[in-house]
């Protein structure tokens, strides 16, 4: 475990290696599971605030099931997030001509229309932060769906905190994830 100012680091961050392979996965994190992507508190008026200028984006699916659902859910286990379709595939997924699902929020902001990239969740997977009284739990979340992904990531030699840089980065900042390298680079 690294430690390191509020968080509390898994080591599978530096030692497993991880890149997505869209071509294989079809982006089956936005389906699997029972419940839609995990929204931090904040998020929660964004997607109200954005909404009106993601709605082009999304599936006529998706949009009938955030308009029964709302823009996000209260969910089993006590968290917000994003309404699923049928307790499978986020609301705000779209498949594209490939048929790889993709994040119509972040189309949006590709496009110029928002400024909301996606939900922290999304953008740090296969990352996960388990907040706690004093600090974030930092870890590496491995599922058998992303085994294309942990290949293609050892080929490159790419480890998951590096994958993930522009999220951590945009979650705890520039000045946070270079002091995090900093401390890799010593401990190997």
């Amino acid at each position: 475990m690294i430690s390191h100012r509020d968080t509390l680091i898994s080591d599978e961050i530096k030692e497993q290696q991880f890149v997505c392979d869209l071509e294989k996965c079809k982006g089956a994190c936005c389906v699997e599971g029972e419940l839609g992507a995990p929204l931090e508190d904040n998020e929660l008026e964004i997607l109200h605030e954005i909404y009106d200028k993601v709605e082009p984006y999304l599936s006529e699916e998706g949009k009938q099931a955030i308009a029964a659902q709302g823009k996000y859910v209260f969910d089993r286990d006590g968290d917000f997030s994003t309404p699923t379709l049928n307790g499978k595939e986020c609301a705000y997924a779209v498949y594209d001509e490939q048929g790889i699902l993709k994040c119509g929020i972040e189309q949006a902001h590709q496009a110029g229309k928002i400024n909301f990239q996606k939900p922290i969740s999304c953008h740090l997977y296969p990352v996960r932060i388990s907040k706690h009284k004093d600090y974030d739990a930092v870890n590496y979340s491995h599922w058998h769906i992303c085994d294309d992904a942990c290949v293609l990531g050892e080929h490159l030699k790419v480890p998951v905190y590096k994958f993930v840089k522009e999220a951590l980065v945009r979650k705890y900042g520039e000045e946070w994830y270079a002091a995090l390298e900093k401390l890799i680079e010593e401990d190997s």
